[in-house]
């Protein structure tokens, strides 16, 4: 018989997977039907919410309880994890076996989550959308309090408007959709004061309250708001914006770029135009690298002395 720690833990794990009759629970850990009440017992004292299942043969489920069992997670941690690992599903990780690996794990975990807990984490994910993978670049992170995005999603499930407070100006939105992308978040909302939709950088929002005054929902501006979020973000969203000739139809421009890089509108049948931005001369310039189509940089200066200083050190480092 296997050390009463590991085979409670083996238990705990078995249970995390489904209900078990309880000899085929004695069966797998190798114990009498005494030994396994009694373990059952243990997992209860430790606070995880064992069920007996009635009927004829009987049987064991875990199921949600008051409270977290002691995972060592408290409920802001248990909240995390769930949603990264959320996040994480919806989004694609394009590792093998781990997408799986995901699934399981957030049915593990949405199990034994108390009602109250699950409520949040059903609001944050279903508020939630999530932006394509993208090149790396060298633009900072914007973090933002776990306690902010709870108050917007919880604003977005209840229909009402949020308050909050931008570049020293105070501002009420109708909010419709958070987007999650390159480690930021931007709020898809209707400003009231604007009276034009807008994707907000959620970084940016402080005192974030909701006003608690429902509105009718509105046509949206795109029918894909992650989409609506990219193309506002490459037109007014960064530090530093471009506006680049390509000598490509736009329809061939397109399907070469990842969608995050900017926004393509046609010219004629031969030359686009790229609309494009970042935090960084740099990181711009490694995008249009990428295009592998002939271009023109129509501005800012800034970006095509930048492009010319490159080019020199490609032509010396030839030259070497």
């Amino acid at each position: 018989m296997a050390p009463t720690t590991t085979r409670v833990l083996r238990l705990l794990s078995l249970l995390q997977d489904r209900s078990y009759v309880g000899r085929e629970l004695a069966e797998r850990l190798g114990v009498t039907g005494r030994t396994l009440r009694h373990d059952i017992q243990r997992l209860r004292e430790l606070g995880y919410p064992v069920h007996a299942v009635r009927g004829a043969v009987g049987g064991y489920r875990l199921g949600q309880g008051a409270k977290m069992p002691p995972l060592l997670l408290d409920d802001d941690e248990a909240v995390a994890v769930a949603l990264a690992v959320g996040l994480a599903e919806d989004g694609s990780t394009g590792i093998a076996d781990i997408d799986a690996s995901l699934t399981r794990a957030l049915a593990k975990l949405q199990q034994i989550l108390p009602k109250r807990l699950q409520r949040k984490v059903t609001a944050l994910r279903s508020a939630t959308a999530v932006g394509p993978a993208t090149v790396g670049s060298r633009e900072p992170d914007a973090p933002v309090p776990a306690a902010t995005l709870t108050v917007v999603a919880g604003a977005i499930r209840d229909g009402a408007t949020l308050s909050a407070t931008r570049a020293d100006t105070e501002t009420e939105v109708e909010p419709y959709r958070l987007i999650s992308w390159r480690r930021r978040w931007f709020l898809v909302a209707y400003d009231l004061g604007a009276h034009a939709w807008q994707a907000l950088p959620v970084a940016d929002l402080t005192r974030v309250r909701s006003a608690s005054r429902r509105f009718a929902a509105r046509s949206l501006p795109d029918d894909d708001l992650v989409a609506f979020v990219l193309r506002e973000v490459a037109q007014t969203g960064w530090k530093v914006h471009a506006r680049v000739t390509v000598l490509a139809p736009a329809e061939t421009v397109i399907a070469r770029i990842n969608p995050a890089v900017g926004v393509v509108e046609a010219v004629d049948s031969h030359t686009s135009v790229l609309v494009t931005g970042a935090d960084a001369l740099e990181t711009i310039a490694i995008y249009l690298s990428m295009l592998m189509m002939d271009f023109r940089v129509d501005g800012p200066p800034e970006l095509v002395a930048h492009i010319r200083t490159l080019a020199r050190r490609y032509t010396e480092a030839l030259d070497g």
